[in-house]
Parts: C-alpha cells; structure tokens; sequence
C-alpha cells in the first residue's frame, strides 16, 4: 500500500502485458490501534488455546518507527515475539524503554506492514487462493479483476525490487521460515516481470540471505535459464555480466553447466537413440 509506481517505459519483459492496475493492502483497514483492539485479528499460533489468546489482547502494545519516513505501527508484544528477532527486541536489545518503542530505520513500511499482516493473519496480501476445479494455488486479484503490483521501490536500492523476494529476506532475518515458504511460493507465481527488475531482485536475493540458502537463489537460477532467449537478448544482462564480480553469476555458470549436462545425457541415452533411429 506504500510502494511506488512502476516505471512503464523500460521494454524488456517477459510478456508483451505490464501490469496496470496497482492493488491495495488489505492490512490497512486492520491495522492494530493502541485505542482499539481487533479481536478477530490476532493470529494464534497452533497448538495455542484461548488463554493464550486472551494473554495477547491484554499485552503490552510495543511502536515500531519504520524506514527513512519513521512510518508508526503498533503491535501486540507476544505477536510480535513470535519472530526470535523481535523476541532480542523486546528484552530489551534494541526497545526503548520508557515508551516500548522499537526503531527500524532500513526498513520498508509496505514490506514491514506485509510482515505485521502475516503475524496476525497467517498470510499478507495478496493472499493465496486454493482454485478447487483446477487444484491449483493463485494469487487473489485486486478490486475489477486486475492483477496486483508485484514490485516495491526499495529505498536501500533506489529502484525496484519483486516485493516477494524483499519480504523473503525480511522473514530470514526475523526467523520466521514458514513467512519464507508463503513468501517463495508466491513469487513463484508471478509473471511479466522486466529483465532488469529480476536481476535486481536476484542480486538482492544473494546479498540477504546465507550462503546456504538454497531455495530462493535456486529460484532466480531456474527463472534465468527457463527464460534464457529473453536474457541472452537483454542489454542489461550483458552489462550485469561485463561489471562481473557476483556469486550470482558464478551460480549461474554452474547451474547452466548441469542443465546442458543433464539434456546431453537424456539425448544419449540409449531409449534415446532407438527413438532417433
């Protein structure tokens, strides 16, 4: 509900369709209020019976100043504490004490309200939506039936970044894995998405995440070689390339290396063969 305008005039993409219509966050209209509590908004984690639930509404509410505008959100403590990074906060490594606030000046606040949105709710906007006749998973659309911005302008790199992968990595520095499993499956529904904006967001993916991490850097992986006719035409990939000096590139190799691998030796094999022949 914060982000930016997506510049309409860059041509590379990978559908001849941008996208147009720009949704709104659903959190908006439930965002936690020191004056009043939304019953019917707090998430409780399974297992946890109605005590528990109960305890929450009669927390301490904590302030959060958020990104270079210092954007304020509320939020109930034992919710926020479901992420161990906010638990270290709340004991007291980064709260100020006298009012129970916590500052967050590199965040985003559409990142960080999407974030909040899942504490509460188990999901952020735009949610997931199970189709039961396809048995299939999609993103629920915005008002009118459009599609709903994929992007956020990020601050930290002046431009704009897949607004999936910038929560992914906000999930992995708050501990919370399964916002990294919604946050993945997500993006790997998105589509239409410009040759320079996946490889920002690619870059972004790799200096925010571990070394080890082996599902969102595979995803970027797998997305360039599936669509490496759009890339190998793409000026900025030939620029990213020539400037050189990423992981990411080095992945890349390797990864195209084992794809070639594997297609010579299913063209190899033997089944293979006696298809030619």
């Amino acid at each position: 509900m914060f982000s930016r305008n997506v510049n309409k005039s860059q041509t590379e993409s990978f559908s001849r369709k941008r996208r147009e219509a720009k949704g709104k966050s659903s959190f908006r209209d439930h965002a936690v209020s020191k004056s009043r509590h939304e019953r019917s908004a707090v998430r409780r984690p399974p297992g946890e019976g109605t005590s528990t639930l109960e305890n929450t509404l009669t927390a301490s509410i904590i302030t959060l100043v958020v990104g270079r505008e210092q954007r304020l959100f509320a939020a109930h403590e034992d919710v926020l504490c479901h992420s161990p990074f906010f638990q270290a906060a709340c004991r007291g490594q980064f709260l100020e004490a006298t009012n129970k606030r916590v500052t967050l000046p590199d965040e985003e606040p559409e990142i960080f309200s999407s974030v909040l949105e899942y504490l509460y709710k188990g999901d952020y906007y735009p949610r997931l939506m199970h189709n039961k006749r396809k048995n299939t998973w999609e993103l629920e659309t915005a008002e009118g039936g459009c599609s709903v911005e994929s992007t956020v302008y990020h601050h930290g790199v002046d431009g704009e970044l897949l607004k999936d992968t910038v929560i992914y990595c906000t999930a992995e520095k708050y501990g919370l894995e399964e916002l990294k499993r919604v946050a993945l499956k997500k993006q790997g529904l998105q589509s239409g998405i410009q040759c320079s904006t996946i490889l920002s967001s690619a870059r972004y993916a790799y200096a925010n995440t571990p070394d080890n991490d082996s599902k969102l850097r595979a995803h970027y992986l797998a997305l360039i070689i599936r669509s490496r006719g759009t890339f190998k035409r793409s000026g900025t990939m030939q620029m990213e390339m020539q400037q050189g000096g990423s992981q990411l590139f080095f992945d890349l190799f390797v990864a195209l290396c084992n794809h070639v691998d594997d297609v010579s030796s299913v063209a190899g094999s033997p089944r293979s063969v006696r298809t030619h022949h």
